[in-house]
Formats: structure tokens, sequence, C-alpha cells
């Protein structure tokens, strides 16, 4: 995937007020170390020391605006854009004292969005050809939700649901605490506006033949299941003739993705994009 019009991050007013606090929180009291180096005129550059996939430049140029607003950042690079081990993705001009009390939030956070990038991609890369699209969870981390879920889409993912208002699902929990699937869809529809896709939390093969009987159900999440309960998931939801999509969830590895990709369902969640993605590798440098 090349980088898009479709890969806009979240505007800077919605994560500006959190940049600010992950500055004070690295900063306490006092920069000892820059207090201890003149304050003169610098040109920096950001480095990528390994192949990636970039995510988070707009963000970590916006960590410097904010430690210093004279601060010159130039990206030299695209958010979704590969880069080759070497490549120069952001250049700064100005004092020296800023660029370094600015350094550690801004790698930091480009190292971990450009990670979850990267992962993303290897998957989207793994099942390419296929029908299966590559869906993010709501296993982020707290206060990063948005800027991570722009990194999967950096690496050719989807989301999957940005809040809870963004779609309905019924997981085991849910379902325990209705009383069955039937009742908390029944549920579900009544108290759900009209246009709100239902996903339901399937363990079983039972619980997918109990999905595919009731009106009112959009999607099915096949939870931890083998590939060939999932490919016999697919074969009954094709046999009932309904237009009722199947995502596959639990256990999903890089190595495993292409294969429960054949098996024909239409979306492979992986909580790994955002929480054990490993950090991408980025330096700064200072002349």
């Amino acid at each position: 995937m090349e980088p898009s019009a479709r890969l806009n991050p979240p505007h800077p007013l919605s994560y500006r007020e959190s940049l600010q606090a992950f500055l004070r929180e690295d900063w306490g009291t006092q920069d000892w170390s820059s207090a201890s180096v003149p304050d003169r005129r610098v040109e920096a550059r950001i480095v990528a020391k390994e192949s990636l996939v970039l995510a988070g430049l707009e963000v970590a140029r916006e960590v410097f605006r904010a430690v210093d607003p004279n601060l010159e950042v130039r990206c030299l690079a695209l958010d979704g854009e590969a880069v080759v081990r070497g490549r120069e993705v952001l250049h700064l001009s100005g004092s020296s004292r800023a660029i370094l009390m600015g350094e550690r939030v801004s790698l930091n956070l480009l190292q971990r969005l450009s990670g979850t990038a990267t992962l993303t991609r290897a998957f989207v890369d793994a099942v390419a050809g296929t029908r299966a699209r590559i869906l993010d969870t709501r296993k982020t981390t707290p206060g990063l939700k948005l800027l991570e879920k722009y990194a999967v889409r950096c690496g050719g993912g989807f989301n999957h649901r940005l809040t809870l208002g963004d779609g309905l699902m019924l997981k085991e929990n849910h379902i325990a605490a209705a009383g069955g699937i039937a009742p908390a869809v029944a549920i579900a529809r009544e108290v759900a506006p009209s246009l709100v896709r239902i996903e339901v939390e399937a363990e079983t093969l039972e619980q997918v033949r109990e999905c595919l009987a009731i009106d009112g159900v959009d999607v099915v999440l096949l939870d931890n299941m083998s590939n060939g309960q999932m490919a016999e998931a697919v074969g009954l939801r094709d046999q009932s003739g309904r237009r009722l999509l199947l995502e596959a969830s639990g256990n999903m590895s890089l190595e495993r993705a292409r294969s429960v990709a054949e098996t024909g369902v239409d979306f492979i969640s992986v909580g790994a994009l955002t929480h054990s993605a490993p950090a991408a590798d980025l330096s700064l440098r200072m002349a």
C-alpha cells in the first residue's frame, strides 16, 4: 500500500494536550542534562536504523513544536511509506536545548507508531490475494488509541472500532449476562440505532449455526477456532445464503495469518498490532 489521502492523521487538537503532558512527565522539575550544554543553533536529523513502515511523523514534528515553536521541522517522508535503513525522515534546525528536550518523547512515539505500522504491513502482505482484511482491536494503550489505530491504517490495515459507540459487539460475557445469544441479539436490536452492525462472538460451530438462524446478526466473530472449524463456519455461512460476515480472532500470529485467510473469512483481527508490536528503530543525530 502506498501513502494516500486516507492516511490523514488525527487532528493535532486531538492529541496536542497529551503531547504536552508527555513532555511534562519526561522533564520532571528540571532538565539538568540540557541545561548543562550551551544553547546554540544546530541541525539534527531523525534516521531509520532499519527497514520499516513510517507512522507518526506529524506527531513527532508536533512534539518539537510544543517545545519550541521557532524550531524548523521538515518531514522528509510520508506516513505509510516503507523506508530503508539509513533514510533520513525528519530534519530539524534551531535551538540545541529545544531539540534535546523533545528528542525522547518524539522518538518514543515515532518508534512505537512505526512499529505498529510495520507489523501491520507484514500481516497485510501475508494475506495478499485473499479476501481477508486485517483489523485492529481495542487492545490499545490508554491515551494513544487514536494514534495507534492511525498507525494500523498506515500499515494497510483497517480499524475495527475506535470507540464502543462505533459498533455493537456481543462477547461471551454480554451473552452470559443476557441469558444466551438469541435474547442478547433481541435486546441489542431494541437499543442500537438501525445502522449499527451487531457482531456476535461464537466459540463453537453450534453457536455459529445459532447466529445464522437469528435475524439481526451482521457479523460473527470466530473466537479461538482451528482453521478447520473456521473453514466449516465459512461453509455453513455460504450454504445459508446469508450475507453475514465472518471475523477470525484469537492467537493470530504472522505465521498463521495466511492459512487463516485461506479459510475464506472476511476479517482477521489481531490484537498484537497495538499491544505487542516491537518498536521500530529510529534515532536522532545532531550535527
